[in-house]
């Protein structure tokens, strides 16, 4: 027996580079990554998969996700730098229990039907996340340097996060889903818990 409707965990990453502009879920994808590649073609093959077999198919399209475990700490331990603000890119989050909660909205809502972002309120440059995990965790802030150095110095699967900016737009997300965040932004779902041992 087939499910009457299937929800995928994609990633915002098949949207590429959005030069930090605001994006909702109309925007044309542009994967720019193997990893967002393979997410879009997983993506349409489930779509194609589902209008076949006349099941729903509910896409989510989600950023970093965090969480008390789930935290940058040990890249920061290790002192790898970040992009100084003139450089900087922005970047989206989700906490790991509202995603969750997400999760359950897409599977159940009448209304559920296509891709959403699945995002938190935040529009925060990399950096400053850094900076703030790291304040929470009562680590040194990364060093901030240049492009031109980040691509010498930083590890290339980690430069690549750095070379793509987008806001994500979640209103389809709380309009259809109904979905009301537990924690709206990065510093609610820091301040709500400590760093997990």
């Amino acid at each position: 027996m087939l499910p009457r409707r299937f929800v995928y965990i994609s990633t915002s990453g098949v949207y590429g580079d959005c030069a930090g502009e605001r994006v909702d879920e109309t925007r044309p994808p542009r994967p720019q990554t193997d990893r967002a590649v393979r997410r879009l073609d997983a993506e349409r093959a489930l779509s194609e998969w589902g209008a076949r077999n006349r099941f729903e198919v509910v896409i989510l399209r989600v950023p970093g996700i965090y969480a008390p475990d789930r935290l940058p700490t040990d890249r920061i331990a290790r002192g790898i730098p970040v992009l100084r603000a003139e450089d900087d890119v922005y970047t989206n989050h989700i906490h790991a229990d509202d995603l969750a909660a997400i999760v359950v909205a897409a599977l159940e809502s009448p209304r559920a039907a296509g891709v959403y972002n699945a995002s938190d309120d935040s529009a925060t440059r990399m950096g400053d996340w850094f900076d703030r995990v790291a304040d929470h965790a009562g680590l040194a802030r990364p060093p901030r340097i240049s492009r031109t150095e980040a691509s010498q110095r930083v590890p290339a699967e980690l430069l690549s996060f750095m070379s793509e900016s987008r806001r994500l737009s979640n209103e389809r997300m709380k309009d259809e889903l109904g979905v009301r965040l537990r924690y709206p932004t990065v510093a609610e779902g820091l301040a709500s818990s400590e760093i997990a041992a």
